[in-house]
């Protein structure tokens, strides 16, 4: 058995272009096209290249893409003061602060700033509790949704299934273990602190691998036939590497995202969709 490896950029380029048809709809019923408002604080390359192909995959769906680059040296009052004008802004639907911010800000200050009806990336403390309450937000967290989409579309059975998530950060772990309860899979979060993480992973149907930690998970931790989602994209000898050692994984689990080109398109994709669910919510409906 060798494992279906499945193609996070080609589902995410049909995503795509499912959004940007939508949007061509929205603009022929006389209505504005989405605007997304992005604010890159500090000069972390990984982030410049991260927010450069958000605006680019915005543009080519028809989105409105405002990018704010505020110094490195701004203060936490300096964003916040940005954040609340873009928040009064009737022009912009979305918004988001693309992290890691400099030091010297106060990064939970700055994300409580951004408002639930304009919370693109989905982790306003409002949109998260809705989720944890078993409810449908209008947004989602962008990487938990993209690794749903792709268990979705590769025809993965969740509901029923075993599902293992290595990892709780409030960014990928916790949401996405609510995201699966409530597609009623099982669902068993695992941290640093798991006794027999190997043997717990193999419970999986469905593994999630989301913990920063290269090569970590290998055949041992791999349920023969399970679909395993490699959120890992940790950057090593000027490549990214995921959390999976896909070598020895790849022959025993029965789907596999590869690193890059898995769950990191869906990510952006999944902003997209956030994006055109929010101008959605605040545009007028068609009349007729």
């Amino acid at each position: 058995m060798s494992a279906t490896i499945i193609d996070g950029s080609a589902i995410a380029k049909a995503i795509r272009a499912e959004i940007a048809a939508e949007v061509t709809v929205m603009v022929a019923e006389g209505l504005a096209a989405p605007h997304l408002g992005v604010v890159l604080c500090g000069d972390d390359p990984a982030s410049a290249t991260y927010v450069r192909n958000k605006g680019r995959a915005a543009e080519r769906a028809g989105i409105r893409f405002t990018l704010h680059t505020p110094g490195g040296d701004s203060s936490t009052s300096d964003i916040l003061g940005l954040c609340a004008r873009m928040r009064d802004d009737p022009d912009i639907d979305a918004m988001l602060v693309q992290l890691p911010l400099p030091r010297q800000i106060d990064s939970g200050a700055v994300l409580e700033a951004v408002p639930a009806a304009k919370d693109a990336d989905g982790f306003h403390p409002l949109n998260l509790g809705r989720l944890a309450a078993g409810g449908v937000p209008p947004v989602l967290p962008g990487t938990p949704l993209g690794c749903l989409e792709l268990l979705r579309r590769s025809g993965v059975p969740i509901a029923g299934s075993r599902a293992v998530v290595v990892g709780r950060s409030v960014i990928v772990g916790r949401p996405l273990a609510l995201l699966l309860v409530n597609a009623d899979a099982t669902v068993t979060v695992c941290h640093s602190k798991t006794r027999d993480l190997p043997g717990v992973c193999r419970e999986g149907d469905i593994l999630v691998a989301a913990i920063g930690r290269p090569g970590m998970i290998t055949a041992d931790y791999v349920k023969p036939g399970a679909a395993v989602i490699d959120v890992g994209t940790t950057p090593r000898d000027g490549q990214l590497a995921g959390d999976v050692d896909r070598a020895s994984v790849e022959p025993v689990a029965g789907w596999l995202t590869p690193v890059p080109g898995g769950v990191g398109p869906m990510t952006i994709a999944m902003l997209l969709r956030n994006t055109l669910a929010l101008a959605r919510a605040r545009r007028p409906a068609p009349v007729g």
